[in-house]
């Protein structure tokens, strides 16, 4: 069975940086396009950021553009989320999923993904 472990969150003051890790299991790590999503109290799912394992083709959304970095070590079955200059309205549960890649890229919708992680906590004080 597919297993994606999401860590790496925690409390961080606006401003500050963290970076998260999703460490896959059990399918061929290059074959895949991984996604990171959150969701904050109240709120719907939001795609945040995603690449393409086989060349590291990615994509982020617009509110995270030049904050966010995603990176994918395939060595290591493991793609992160590098975090800088994070906002209180980044506080969320932050999930990494998995699909099969596409010829065209990645895409931030959920409902293209088959496998998901349990989440961890980022939550940014201001």
């Amino acid at each position: 069975e597919v297993q994606l472990v999401e860590s790496g969150g925690g409390l961080v003051q606006a401003g500050g940086s963290l970076r998260l890790s999703c460490a896959a299991s059990r399918f061929t790590f290059d074959e895949y396009a991984i996604g990171w999503f959150r969701q904050a109290p109240g709120k719907e799912r939001e795609g945040v950021s995603c690449i393409r394992n086989s060349d590291g083709t990615a994509y982020n959304i617009h509110s995270v553009k030049g904050r966010f970095t995603i990176s994918s070590d395939n060595s290591k079955n493991t793609v992160y989320l590098q975090m800088n200059s994070l906002k209180p309205e980044d506080t969320a549960v932050y999930y990494c999923a998995a699909m099969v890649a596409s010829d065209y890229g990645c895409y931030l919708r959920g409902i293209m993904y088959d496998y998901w992680g349990q989440g961890t906590q980022v939550t940014v004080s201001s």
